[in-house]
């Protein structure tokens, strides 16, 4: 089993609305073997994954799958369940999957789900291993290879805390990235964005954090406002924490001045031997150390989001219990460590001990007479932690003036998020009745213990912290306008970016001429990809984006986006990238540019062409609106939208028209639009129509809409080398960036309405196409113009040589019935100025732009003619 290829697909592709794996998968020689034709192999797998029990398949119930290998199934599908169930195994979970056959016998696309990349790439490797391994009868390691894959996804995965945030946006639909291999994480898009760092938010204040670090000052504070606390000061020596501790009045606590998490705190504390030794243990953890007065009772972790208690949990003491022959450290590794409860890891709600590794668990022991090598005798308990072990709730338990108290406390310090560390005996009755106190305000807390505490009910922490970023009227999204299409993507984009920008909005915009903010280029070059789309999502000055997305993009890197407010898909016709990816017709096509009009937003829309029937046929996938446009209204596509009611945009009477039902609404002539060039050029209008139906769906006013398209491409400016047209001594020569068969009859109608006199091009095979779509190209160039000059186009890469295709152009422009003369070119630059300078009045030449630049082609003109 061999992978030719494998992509991840960083959000909804094809395949499903999430982040993917797709792996080219070639079984050579095991497309003749399916599974049930294999001795043992359905043994050896059940044997080593006996978990694939509960994998459903396509037969729906439990065992499907392993129905399926039973009765005979290939590798491809097998991998694909493997792959899941190694990522299940290795604690991230999955469910979805498809194994698909492709036009190549033998090779297949496999696709999982991918909650992270990396994990899933191993897992996928490590699924082709384990089932080659079975097919071959050789052994394999299942334990060693969960093991690993299982660190892979404690090192890479989001921690508990940050992911229970996360999964709690999810759940209202906050769309989440990732901003570091960490745990930082920004939810929403653009300006609408907030961002997380475990516990920790854009909310949360850097004073209010250092405040909280200062224990000595938070008391301050507290006490100013309040907020019982004990007494207790800063001491700067094992001496002076002794005298702290007679002026306090013993038992005392020793503990860091800015620690955190409960290290290094010693509690109960009498002797002056005791709180020596406690100093020395809090003057590792922290760059100062606190004594105060102890306060008899359980601690309990409070925590408080928004100013509301959302959560607490009570901290109970470890002990052993000797048996007359065993050490203490034997003792904590059988009695303490082995509870399933206790983990290396912040998947468990308690923390194994070892003695070696904490100082405090030392001193304790110290504090009773023991070592961790002492012997206790039979029936004897010893004390291994005081406070280690905060995880029981009791969040229904708090008394209403506990809750108020530690509201305050955490208002007080100025913490959105804050952990309030409080000792009482009985946290359902008021504080002062029981002398209990605040002793810490903590500002990034852990939330471990309130989702898997040890006893008692997990608390949504998650989904108050998401509630207190994001009121409900929030949803942490901008507009974003997805435009896909074979042609037109480009002009569209630029056309609703500059729609969006005149309503007042700051716009990102990525397309193959660059990125944009606002009017200003930020990176040159082709960006209609995911990164950097995914960049445009992440500055927090953008208040709208507009991504153009070609079906190359959606097939190899899926979108940047996991929902948009409006897409726009402006044709299928003869596409880019058939062939490519094993999408060899417009119907699969169709199942490609579909993604977006599949995450529109309900409330949002999907602006479709009526005049492409595989187009206006994704309409009946929207969640949200469809606003149909065409340049002709009478199209039954048309006519059928608007006897329900819908919305379309169209021509009548040589103007643009917006219309729900029978109401329309005349926006303006098409003459007075520039791009059209007066109205001559079919296709442009389309893209008016195209972009006027995304701007009546982000509801921009009229007005501005009429005013936009108006001033778009005055003097040739905003949309350089899409038929752009100059006139020189009576002459009329046109810059275009049309490269393949679509592009070209939309071209060929467009030059049917200027000069009758001879017609010449300049044109060159583009990036990579089939063979046969070169011919079909060379066949329109041969049936339209008189004069066609080949050239090398080096712009772009591709699978042909410059010799190859430009032999195959020629070979359809031979067959052409109106052409006379063909020449070739190898230099762009020497073939426009050799064409230039032999038109002559009353013709017609038209120039085809680099397709990797198109503007250049413009500018090249401009200079030569003026």
């Amino acid at each position: 089993m061999e992978f030719l290829k494998v992509m991840s697909l960083r959000g909804p592709n094809i395949w499903t609305y999430r982040p993917a794996v797709e792996a080219w998968v070639d079984i050579g020689a095991l497309e003749d073997s399916p599974s049930n034709t294999i001795p043992g192999f359905y043994e050896r797998l059940t044997a080593w994954l006996p978990s694939l029990i509960e994998h459903r398949c396509g037969v729906g119930e439990r065992g499907g799958f392993l129905q399926r290998v039973r009765e005979g199934t290939w590798p491809g599908h097998i991998l694909e369940h493997v792959t899941i169930e190694l990522q299940n195994m290795a604690g991230m979970q999955s469910g979805f999957g498809k194994a698909r056959e492709t036009s190549t016998r033998g090779v297949y696309k496999v696709v999982v789900r991918a909650r992270n990349e990396q994990v899933s790439r191993a897992c996928l490797y490590a699924g082709r291993d384990l089932v080659m391994a079975a097919i071959e009868d050789r052994p394999f390691d299942v334990p060693a290879t969960v093991a690993y894959l299982r660190s892979l996804s404690d090192e890479l995965l989001l921690g508990p805390s940050t992911a229970c945030i996360v999964d709690a946006a999810t759940e209202r639909h906050i769309p989440s990235i990732r901003l570091s291999e960490g745990n930082l994480v920004q939810l929403g898009y653009g300006a609408s964005q907030r961002r997380i760092w475990t516990a920790e938010t854009s909310k949360t204040s850097a004073i209010a954090e250092s405040i909280s670090s200062d224990k000595d000052l938070t008391k301050s504070l507290l006490q100013a406002c309040g907020v019982p606390i004990p007494e207790g000061r800063l001491v700067d020596s094992p001496e002076d924490a002794w005298e702290a501790a007679e002026d306090i009045g013993t038992p005392v606590v020793v503990k860091p001045q800015d620690g955190n998490h409960g290290r290094g705190v010693s509690t109960d504390l009498h002797s002056r031997e005791e709180i020596e030794a406690a100093y020395q243990v809090a003057r590792g953890e922290g760059s100062g150390v606190i004594v105060e007065r102890f306060i008899r009772g359980n601690e309990h972790r409070l925590l408080v989001v928004g100013g509301r208690l959302v959560a607490a949990a009570r901290g109970e003491s470890a002990s052993v219990m000797g048996n007359g022959h065993s050490t203490i450290e034997e003792l904590i590794d059988s009695q303490l460590n082995t509870d399933p409860r206790r983990g290396t890891t912040e998947d468990y709600p308690l923390n194994q001990i070892h003695v070696d590794d904490d100082p405090a668990v030392k001193l304790e022991l110290t504090r009773q007479g023991f070592t961790a090598d002492s012997i206790p005798q039979k029936g004897m308990q010893v004390l291994i932690q005081r406070n280690g072990n905060v995880a029981f709730d009791v969040t229904d338990q708090v008394h209403p003036s506990v809750a108020a108290t530690v509201s305050l406390a955490a208002r007080v310090v100025g913490l959105d998020i804050a952990g309030i560390d409080l000792v009482a005996e009985d946290i359902s009755r008021p504080l002062d009745e029981q002398g209990g106190a605040i002793v810490e305000v903590n500002a990034g807390p852990g939330l471990l213990m309130h989702l898997k505490p040890v006893e008692g009910t997990p608390r949504p922490v998650g989904k108050a912290i998401v509630d207190n970023l994001f009121p409900q009227d929030e949803s942490g999204r901008i507009p974003i306008v997805g435009i896909t299409g074979t042609n037109g993507k480009t002009v569209v984009a630029r056309i609703v970016a500059r729609l969006i920008h005149l309503s007042g909005k700051h716009v990102g915009l990525t397309c193959s001429d660059g990125v944009y903010l606002d009017r200003r280029q930020v990176e040159k070059g082709n960006q209609a990809n995911w990164t950097a789309a995914h960049k445009v999502t992440m500055n927090p000055s953008v208040e709208a984006a507009v991504f153009e997305t070609d079906s190359g993009t959606i097939l190899s890197e899926g979108l940047a986006y996991d929902r948009c407010q409006v897409a726009v898909v402006t044709n299928i016709g003869q596409a880019d990238h058939l062939g490519e990816y094993y999408i060899e017709s417009p119907e699969k096509m169709y199942n490609v540019m579909r993604t977006l009009v599949d995450v529109v937003l309900p409330e949002g829309f999907a602006i479709l062409n009526a005049n492409d029937p595989l187009v206006a046929e994704m309409a009946s996938l929207c969640d949200g609106t469809v606003i149909l446009f065409a340049i002709d209204p009478a199209i039954p596509a048309i006519t059928e939208h608007l006897a329900k009611n819908g919305r379309a945009v169209y021509v009548r009477d040589e103007k643009l028209v917006m219309a729900t039902g029978t109401a329309e609404t005349s926006l303006t002539t098409i003459a007075s639009i520039p791009l059209t060039c007066g109205g001559k050029v079919p296709f442009q209008i389309e893209n008016i129509l195209a972009a006027t139906g995304a701007a009546w769906a982000l509801g921009i006013s009229h007005d501005l809409i009429r005013a936009g398209i108006e001033s778009f491409d005055v003097g040739q400016s905003d949309a350089p080398g899409r038929f752009s047209v100059f006139e020189h001594e009576d002459t009329t020569i046109v810059v275009d960036n049309a490269h393949n068969a679509s592009a070209l009859e939309a071209l060929v109608a467009a030059v049917d309405q200027y000069a009758t006199g001879k017609r010449s091009i300049v044109y060159a095979a583009g990036a990579n196409r089939r063979g046969t779509d070169l011919i079909k190209q060379g066949e329109i160039l041969g049936n339209t113009f008189d004069h066609v000059v080949i050239y090398d186009n080096a712009s772009v890469a591709s699978t042909h040589s410059h010799e190859e295709a430009r032999k195959l152009l020629r070979q359809g422009i031979e067959s052409g019935a109106r052409v006379t003369e063909i020449t070739e070119q190898q230099n762009h630059q020497a073939a426009i100025e050799a064409a230039i300078a032999r038109t002559k009045p009353g013709e017609i030449l038209v120039l085809q732009s680099a397709e990797g630049n198109a503007g250049a082609t413009a500018n090249q003109v401009c200079q030569l003619v003026g």
